[in-house]
């Protein structure tokens, strides 16, 4: 009786260490022969691991307002791989705006940034709002305060 508790102890004890390790056959990614003395010759061919890669989608030094996503998941069997690109509406706003401003047209430049629910919010606390059909000023304040379901949606935050 004291044996098997020396052996159950003995066990416990190599458990804890991580002595005890699963055999499992390793993954080899190319092909090996054997040769016996008889002449015999064995060639076993084991392929690589099957690999999904995903897209790579790069805008560097590019004008453009895309921003890339991409992802990849494998199986023994089965591998999948995806990509893309969305639009930075934000991006695009501000280039708008600019282009207009460089041309000249000021107040069409204001028009595109007040699109922007924050935008428009910050130029009515400063008491400059928001141009509204070609009107400024203390006109384009009460064109707001009459139509105020014109006014850009609120931005919702992702939290």
């Amino acid at each position: 009786m004291q044996g098997v508790s020396k052996k159950i102890a003995a066990l416990a004890m190599a458990l804890a260490c991580g002595v005890v390790m699963a055999q499992s056959d390793p993954i080899v990614t190319q092909s090996t022969s054997t040769t016996t003395t008889n002449g015999e010759t064995t060639t076993k061919v084991i392929s690589p691991p099957p690999s999904a890669i995903s897209p790579t989608i790069t805008n560097i030094n590019s004008d453009v307002c895309a921003v890339g996503f991409g992802g990849a998941a494998q199986t023994q069997i089965l591998g999948i791989s995806f990509g893309g690109t969305t639009t930075d509406w934000n991006c695009e706003r501000l280039k708008l705006s600019k282009t207009m401003f460089d041309m000249g047209m000021k107040v069409a430049a204001v028009a595109v940034m007040c699109q922007d629910r924050r935008v428009w919010d910050a130029m009515m606390s400063a008491g400059t709002p928001c141009p509204i059909d070609g009107k400024i000023g203390a006109e384009a304040k009460a064109v707001w305060d009459e139509n105020p379901q014109r006014q850009p949606r609120a931005v919702v935050e992702k939290k």
